[in-house]
Parts: structure tokens; sequence; C-alpha cells
């Protein structure tokens, strides 16, 4: 349990049997009446956000999360294989369980993988990848790095908008978070 006086940004809470992150906090002290914490809560399984206050003092169950480092070893068919570091046991997920990001996942990378109740809600990727260019518009001399931008396809399929003056078989730096062109590796 867990008082709403203790929420920090990032505080997991189990709430009406799913796992909520506490995205935003306030703390409200009124001239009349009791505080109170209004929160921004978001539902780490589906992604739904909601607003909801609590009295100062309230307990709630706390989502205790377990975080497991794992490399990702091979795609099998719509299944991607992970190995788990410690136990070096074979976790398989789907597209689905992996979000969005699975367009940066390569093989031989190490990841987050992050349970609640023998669920996996989330896979966290390094903030940033290096990935190479695999196809991309031909560079004319006279492009510069302050210009403009045109799309790429990196090895793992995603696109990414880079500078001009990247041509294919060049290595780049993306951050996975919104995936943004971060320089040459």
């Amino acid at each position: 349990m867990i008082s709403s006086n203790d929420f920090r940004t990032g505080v997991t809470i189990d709430l009406e049997g799913s796992v909520w992150r506490v995205v935003e906090f306030l703390h409200v002290k009124p001239g009349k009446g009791s505080a109170f914490v209004r929160t921004k809560l978001k539902n780490v399984q589906t992604g739904n956000v909601m607003d909801r206050t609590f009295r100062a003092g309230e307990t709630v169950p706390q989502a205790i999360l377990e975080k497991r480092t794992m490399q990702h070893t091979y795609k099998d068919a719509d299944q991607f294989v992970f190995m788990d570091m410690e136990t070096f046991e074979e976790n398989r997920l789907n597209e689905e369980q992996i979000g969005d990001r699975v367009k940066y996942l390569s093989e031989g990378m190490e990841v987050n993988v992050v349970t609640w109740n023998d669920q996996v809600l989330e896979v966290e990727l390094p903030n940033s990848v290096v990935l190479e260019i695999v196809e991309t518009d031909p560079g004319v001399k006279g492009d510069t790095a302050t210009g403009g931008t045109k799309p790429a396809t990196v090895s793992t399929g995603a696109q990414v908008m880079v500078p001009l003056f990247i041509s294919v078989g060049e290595r780049i730096k993306i951050d996975t978070r919104n995936d943004s062109y971060l320089g040459r590796e």
C-alpha cells in the first residue's frame, strides 16, 4: 500500500485491477476543507489517461513491477525470442506485446522487459540505437547539414528523417523515444 502523499511521477499503482502510472501530481491544500492530491494517471497496458483526485493520506495498492534484462536472439515467424540474461531461459513475445518500438529491435539487442503478475506490460529499448541505412535518396553535391531532411530506411525496416548528406551504407544513431536522427556513428 502507498499513501497518496507519497505519489511521485513514475510511481505505479494497482487501481481497479490494472496498472496505472502517475504522470502528474499536485498536492492541494485549500483554505477550507481537507487537503487532496490531484493526479493524472496513465494505464500501462492500454495507454489510456485519466484524471483522478485522492484524499490526502488515502492509501492505494502499489503495483510492484518486475524488470528483467533480456537479449533479443531471433525472430520465429511472428514471435520474437528473448533470452533472460540471468537464468538463460527463452521467452517468446509477439509484436503486440512489444509495441511500436519493435521497428528498432535488432538481433543481439538487450532490452528491459517489465512484467506485473507474470503479464508483460512493456519492453523498454535503449534510448538510442545505431543502425545502418539500407535505402535513401542519393546525396547531391552541395547538400549541407543545415539544409532539409529526407526519408531513409534502416536495417530493421524503420523509416527515419535524416539530413540530405546521409547516404546508403552509413551507420546512424537514432533516438528511439521520438524517432529522431542524432548523428553519424
